[in-house]
């Protein structure tokens, strides 16, 4: 009896203990406190600053001046600044007022018998024609090329060849040579050189052979270099010429000479003295009437697009191109005056040296006036002309 009671209450006790505990009815459990945000006040977002507007580039001066130059120009006045004319016996301040051409280009004869007095009022009184100040240009190369320095009255003796110099004093006498140049054919009212000559010629009997430097083509091309910056240092325009390289060609002024010689020749012989000038700072290129086989076998070089954009392409040359006298044997024996002063303008010229400027000038009014001329290459072309008047201090900058 007494273990029965032991085992009823120990199962009493388990069901106590595994049963679920009871809520006490009476005691209240309170309602979870719902937590209240503060309310923000709405955040107004900042604009980013405005970037501030590139400035305007300030207009580059000499452009201005050009743009100027070139908006008060007829058409008929843009053309006679393409034309650098040999001046006539006669007549030469009324052709000025004519045609207002860019520039003469002088010769012995227009110096002969005349005082350094004389040369300087002659020129002002050209100059005094023009409405745009005039490029007044000579050969006056040294050796057999002299149109100034062969007057007594205006130096004791003629220039000495490059050559000569080169192999008394080296590129010193070089220099000293060039400046003395300069001062002469500033101080009489001239104010481009048609200089330096690059051509490499190393044949004695060639037709270039006494005006050419001579030596090999590393030497000329320093001599090219050497010159251009000593003509730049005095204020005197430089013309490097005759490209693409003469070499050993016959005389163009009486015949149709042609330049067998493969490119690779000019490349690594011929361009090099027309590079160096180029680098140095030259004004001006004149290209010459040969025909050139290797760049354009059926047109002279000076009347060749091709020829032209080698050298505006492939040597980097941005300044004035210039023709040869258009009036040598190796154009007129080819072409009317007044067809190859438009073909020359057509292939990229911008400075026509011409001594049939009464049927040039004309022609190429005509050229530009039908259309055959587009008047973007004449602007072009005259842009240049002018920009060079304004380096040379010829126009002035206001």
């Amino acid at each position: 009896m007494k273990s029965t009671t032991l085992l009823l209450l120990s199962l009493l006790l388990a069901l106590s203990g595994c049963g679920p505990v009871g809520k006490d009815p009476t005691v209240m459990t309170p309602e979870p406190i719902e937590q209240v945000q503060p309310q923000q006040e709405p955040v107004t977002p900042v604009p980013e600053p405005e970037p501030e507007p590139e400035p305007e580039p300030e207009p580059d001066p000499v452009e201005a001046r050009l743009d100027a130059l070139m908006s008060d120009m007829t058409p008929e006045e843009k053309v006679g600044q393409i034309f650098l004319v040999r001046c006539p016996e006669v007549g030469a301040a009324a052709l000025i007022e004519q045609y207002q051409p860019g520039g003469y280009i002088l010769f012995g004869r227009d110096f002969e018998n005349k005082s350094a007095a004389q040369v300087i009022a002659m020129l002002e009184g050209y100059q005094s024609a023009a409405k745009t100040p005039m490029l007044m240009a000579v050969d006056e190369e040294g050796g057999t090329v002299c149109r100034v320095s062969r007057n007594r009255q205006l130096r004791s003796s003629s220039f000495l060849s490059p050559s000569y110099l080169y192999n008394q004093g080296g590129f010193d006498l070089i220099r000293s040579d060039t400046q003395e140049k300069c001062a002469l054919l500033r101080s009489l009212g001239l104010n481009v050189n048609m200089a330096p000559v690059c051509d490499v010629t190393l044949s004695k009997g060639a037709f270039m052979a006494q005006r050419a430097f001579g030596v090999g083509a590393a030497e000329t091309a320093e001599y090219a270099g050497t010159v251009v910056s000593e003509m730049k240092s005095a204020g005197t325009g430089s013309v490097l010429k005759h490209f693409p390289g003469y070499g050993d060609a016959a005389d163009s002024h009486t015949a149709v000479t042609r330049d067998s010689r493969e490119r690779s020749v000019f490349e690594t012989s011929d361009f090099l003295p027309f590079k160096a000038g180029i680098e140095a700072g030259a004004d001006a290129v004149l290209v010459c009437h040969n025909i050139v086989d290797a760049f354009d076998a059926e047109v002279p070089a000076s009347l060749s697009p091709a020829v032209h954009q080698v050298l505006r392409d492939e040597l980097g040359f941005d300044g004035v191109i210039v023709t040869d006298d258009l009036m040598m044997d190796a154009i007129r024996k080819s072409y009317t005056a007044q067809e190859s002063a438009v073909l020359a303008v057509l292939a990229g010229n911008d400075l026509l040296c011409c001594s049939e400027y009464d049927a040039q000038i004309p022609a190429v009014r005509e050229a530009v006036e039908s259309g055959r001329i587009p008047m973007e290459t004449l602007d072009a072309a005259v842009r240049r002309v002018l920009r060079w008047k304004l380096e040379l201090g010829l126009i002035p900058m206001n």
